[in-house]
C-alpha cells in the first residue's frame, strides 16, 4: 500500500511493533515523483520499496518539502528513516547514516554562455551560490582557509531551481552534484560543470540516534544483498546510466533511414492509421523521436521497441511481446488515441495532439498539472503555446510543489514534443498520404 504523502504529525508505530515502514524523503527527480504512467518511481522509491517487500511490511511514504525539513520529521518519529540523504558532519550530528549506497561528486557549474573558470580562485569577487540544506558549505568552508576572500550564498531554493537560475543567467556560478548537473543539461544546454569541488560525497538512509537495532541490522542485511546480487547496479543504471544530453533534432538521420528504413515499416504505420485515424506520418514521426526506428531499441528503464512502450502502457494495450514490430506500432498508436481522446474537447486541433504527444511522454496527470499552471498564470491552458511555457515549470519545486502529481519533467515533454513536429513536417513533404475519410479525423496541419 502506497501513499503519496502522510499529512499525520504523529510518531509512527516502532519498526519492532508495526507492519508498516514510513519512509520519509522530498519530491524531486532523484528520489521520487510521479512518472508518465501515475506511478510513483525515482531511486529512494524503488529502494525503499524493495526493502519493505524484503521485510514483508507495507510500505508508506511521508513527503516533505526539503531535506531540512525531512530531519525535523526524523527527530519528530514521524518516519523510520529518511531517504536520499547526503552525508555530511552537519547532518551527523543529528542522525546516524546507514550504508553508502551513491557517490556524486560536487561541481562547480557555469553558464556556457560566459566563460569558463578553470579554478576556484576565478570565483573570488563573483555571485557564487548553493542551495540551502546541502552539504557544499562544508567543502567551500575548506577551501575558504586557503582562499580567505571566498565569497557564497546559501539560498532557500532546491538544487533544480538554482541551475534554472543559473541557465536564466542570473546568477555567475553554482554549485551542485554531477547526477542533478547531468540531469539538468538534459532541459539546459548552457549549462555544463567548470571543475569539481572536493572529493566524492556519499548518499546514505538516515534514522535516528535511538533507531532500533534490528532495523539497523536489517537495513545493513539489504544493502549487502542488493549490492552482492546486482540489484543496487541496476537501479542505479536505471536512473542515472544513461543521462546524456537529449539529441537535437536528427533531420540528417531521418532523411537517410526514410531510404532504408522505412519501407519496411510503411505498411505497419498504414495499418495503424486504419485503426486510430490518426496521419501515419505523425505515428512514424513519433516512432522515430522514440527509437530512431530501430524495432529492438531497449532502454535503462527496460522500455521497448520501435514506440518504447513502458511495462505498464504494453500490457493496457494487450502487447505480448514489445519487440514485435506491427504489435509495437499499432500499441503505440492506439495509446497515443486514447490520450488524445482523454482530453477535455474544447481544446482544438494542432494544440490537441501537441498536448497527446507531450503526454505520451510524461503522462496524462502532468499534462493537467501544467494546464493547471497556465490557469493560475492566466495563459490559455488548451494552448500547447502556453503550454509550452507551464510545462518546463513542473521542474521548480515553485511550482511543482502546488501541483496534484508534483515533479516532472516537463521540459523534456516539450523539447521531445518540437522533434516529432519537426519530424511530422518533413515526412509531410517527402512522404504520400496513406488514406482519407475518416469522419472523426482533425485534420492536423503542420505549426511553425
Amino acid at each position: 500500500m502506497l501513499a503519496a504523502c502522510d499529512p499525520s504529525e504523529k510518531a509512527v508505530t516502532p519498526f519492532d511493533k508495526t507492519d508498516e515502514l514510513v519512509v520519509i524523503t522530498v519530491n524531486s527527480p532523484d528520489t521520487y515523483y510521479e512518472n508518465s504512467e501515475g506511478g510513483y518511481a525515482g531511486l529512494e522509491f524503488d529502494l525503499a520499496s524493495e526493502f519493505a517487500h524484503d521485510l514483508g511490511m507495507k510500505i508508506r511514504f511521508k513527503v516533505v518539502s526539503k531535506m531540512d525539513d525531512a530531519l525535523l520529521s526524523l527527530e519528530k518519529h514521524q518516519g523510520h528513516f529518511v531517504a536520499g540523504l547526503s552525508i555530511s558532519d552537519r547532518y551527523a550530528l543529528r542522525a546516524r547514516f546507514g550504508p553508502i549506497y551513491q557517490l556524486v561528486q560536487p561541481q562547480v557549474v557555469y553558464n556556457t554562455e560566459y566563460s569558463r573558470p578553470k579554478n576556484i580562485h576565478q570565483l573570488v569577487g563573483r555571485t557564487l551560490e548553493i542551495a540551502s540544506g546541502t552539504t557544499y558549505a562544508e567543502q567551500l568552508n575548506r577551501v575558504k582557509q586557503d582562499i580567505p576572500d571566498l565569497k557564497w550564498t546559501e539560498v532557500p531554493i532546491t538544487a533544480e531551481d538554482l541551475l534554472t537560475k543559473l541557465a536564466e543567467g542570473k546568477t555567475d556560478y553554482a554549485v551542485a552534484d554531477s547526477t542533478q548537473v547531468n540531469l539538468a543539461k538534459n532541459f539546459y544546454p548552457n549549462l555544463d560543470a567548470a571543475f569539481d569541488l572536493g572529493g566524492h560525497t556519499g548518499r546514505a538512509w538516515a534514522f535516528s540516534p535511538y533507531a532500533e537495532r534490528e532495523l539497523l541490522e536489517k537495513t545493513q542485511s539489504f544493502f549487502n544483498r542488493i549490492e552482492q546480487d546486482g540489484t543496487l547496479t541496476r537501479l542505479l543504471d536505471r536512473y542515472y546510466g544513461h543521462i546524456q544530453r537529449l539529441e537535437q533534432t536528427d533531420v540528417s538521420g531521418i532523411l537517410q533511414k526514410m531510404r532504408t528504413l522505412l519501407p519496411d515499416l510503411r505498411d505497419h504505420f498504414h495499418r495503424a492509421e486504419e485503426l486510430t485515424g490518426i496521419d501515419w506520418r505523425l505515428i512514424a514521426a513519433l516512432a522515430y523521436q522514440e527509437s530512431h526506428w530501430n524495432h529492438l531499441a531497449v532502454s535503462p528503464a527496460n522500455v521497448r521497441g520501435i514506440m518504447m512502450l513502458t511495462e505498464t502502457a504494453a500490457d493496457r494495450m494487450k502487447v505480448t511481446d514489445r519487440l514485435d514490430v506491427q504489435q509495437n506500432i499499432l500499441a503505440g498508436a492506439r495509446y497515443l488515441a486514447m490520450l488524445k481522446d482523454g482530453l477535455p474537447l474544447r481544446i482544438k486541433e494542432p494544440d490537441r495532439t501537441w498536448m497527446a504527444l507531450a503526454a505520451y511522454n510524461q503522462g496524462s496527470g502532468h499534462i493537467e498539472d501544467a494546464r493547471v499552471l497556465a490557469q493560475r498564470l492566466k495563459l490559455n491552458p488548451d494552448s500547447w503555446l502556453d503550454l509550452k511555457t507551464t510545462l518546463p515549470l513542473l521542474g521548480l519545486s515553485k511550482y511543482y510543489r502546488s501541483v496534484k502529481h508534483g515533479y516532472g519533467r516537463g521540459g523534456e515533454a516539450v523539447i521531445l514534443t518540437e522533434s516529432v513536429r519537426t519530424y511530422y513536417k518533413i515526412l509531410l513533404k517527402y512522404e504520400r498520404p496513406y488514406s482519407w475519410g475518416f469522419p472523426d479525423r482533425d485534420e492536423i496541419e503542420p505549426v511553425s
